[in-house]
């Protein structure tokens, strides 16, 4: 197999570098295009362009592989915490018992937040979206942390990391509790990471704290299913901001903002609303079944299939038992997750779905668990958020010790040519 490609145009040959991945993955690496050529690609939406080399994730949508680090998401989300698996994108490596116990005191060492920060949380009115507060929240911190981050020293970076991990869990506890016109709470020190996260969020002012070990298993899950996901919206948004030498803070902030679209975490926020709107026409499933088959009808089931995975979700293979565990458990009932069940019945069995393999994915299922554990809808994003501050800080820690150049792409120009310039009086 040859190691160059060979482009040819106008009477003219170009070669550029084949770059081979650790999976075989095949580029051409065409940085030297405009200066030899003069021309340039065109990709919209960046399907077809590496934006950088990673050594975080792994994702092979045609077979359904994720690994974080080598190590295969089933693995994961079986045997470690999602603690462990955040220092593992972050530092490359899985912690040892001594390590992952002082990067969980660090973080407890750095849990709280100014108090000056309440009075930003109270401009907002309670009917202001979630995932805007947090991304102003997440800004905010900002001017408490003014320091940039000295990306030479690895002490320097550390401090950084804990910092953000530490307070961004207060954060969007803050963000539920003041949605829900609850009082604000710093949780509890001596709780895991994850388990603390669910006291911050649901203890109700005049009862004991009751732990839920169902709960926190699911959203621990959860969060580990949702910490990286290769260099999608969010993450190459991070990159490209941090990219420009912004901060920790104002790059993730950037994620935030890139993750509320419906396209991408406010899908399972869009998939509740499918479920809701079902509902409220009748809760007749077989009647959406069909009209999401119908060509002509505008409908569109929301979350089946995927963008990249092009066979199941592996992610939703793991969630799909989490789910289960949850709605047998807690016994609610509730018509909508009725629904849930019976459009998740009727695609594993429809042959339309199952022949273009428009299986449920992490987005349906997600979606179930944060109704069933009480989350209001629009809140669902927001624990997406959390669950892929890791990988964000992982994909913007390596952009920074790699060196990358700015982010800057090209363009195809469609527009005027040169025109002369005519006076106000004359147009």
């Amino acid at each position: 197999m040859s190691d160059k490609a060979i482009l040819e145009y106008d009477g003219n040959t170009y070669e550029f570098p084949i770059t081979k991945g650790s999976e075989n993955e095949l580029a051409i690496d065409i940085k030297t295009l405009r200066s030899a050529s003069g021309m340039v690609t065109i990709d919209p939406g960046y399907k077809n362009t590496g934006s950088c080399e990673s050594a975080i994730t792994f994702l092979d949508g045609e077979k359904g592989i994720l690994r974080y680090r080598g190590y295969a998401i089933e693995d994961l989300a079986e045997k470690a915490d999602f603690l462990e698996v955040a220092y593992l994108l972050i530092f490359g490596e899985l912690p040892n018992k001594e390590q992952l116990e002082t990067f969980h005191n660090d973080i407890k060492e750095e849990s709280q937040v100014d108090e000056e920060m309440k009075k930003i949380l109270d401009a907002f009115p309670k009917t202001a979206h979630p995932m805007g507060v947090l991304s102003s929240l997440t800004s905010a911190l900002i001017a408490f942390n003014p320091a940039p981050v000295d990306v030479s020293s690895e002490t320097a970076m550390y401090r950084s990391i804990v910092r953000i991990l530490a307070k961004f869990p207060v954060l969007v506890a803050w963000t539920l509790r003041k949605k829900k016109g609850l009082p604000l709470d710093y949780g509890d020190n001596t709780l895991g990471y994850v388990e603390n996260l669910h006291k911050m969020m649901f203890k109700k002012p005049n009862e004991d704290y009751k732990k839920d070990t169902i709960a926190i298993s699911a959203l621990d899950k959860l969060l580990i299913l949702h910490a990286d996901h290769e260099q999608n919206c969010s993450a190459s948004t991070v990159r490209i901001v941090g990219s420009s030498h912004a901060g920790l803070f104002a790059s993730l902030s950037a994620g935030i903002s890139a993750l509320w679209g419906p396209l991408h975490g406010g899908a399972n926020q869009a998939v509740l609303e499918m479920l809701q709107a079902i509902e409220a026409d009748g809760g007749d499933t077989k009647k959406y079944m069909g009209k999401a088959k119908d060509k002509s009808d505008p409908f569109r089931l929301m979350g089946f299939g995927h963008r990249v995975y092009k066979n199941f979700d592996p992610r939703a293979r793991i969630i799909k038992k989490a789910a289960d565990e949850v709605l047998g458990n807690l016994g609610i009932e509730d018509p909508i997750l009725d629904i849930a069940k019976g459009l998740e019945k009727e695609a594993l069995e429809d042959e339309y779905f199952v022949q273009r393999k428009l299986y449920p994915n992490v987005d349906f299922y997600s979606g179930i668990i944060y109704r069933a554990l009480g989350i209001p809808t629009d809140m669902f994003t927001v624990m997406f958020a959390l669950g892929r501050l890791p990988g964000w800080i992982a994909q913007w820690r390596e952009m920074r010790l790699r060196g990358e150049p700015i982010g800057r792409p090209r363009q195809i120009y469609i527009g005027e040519n040169h025109r002369d310039f005519v006076d106000l009086a004359s147009r």
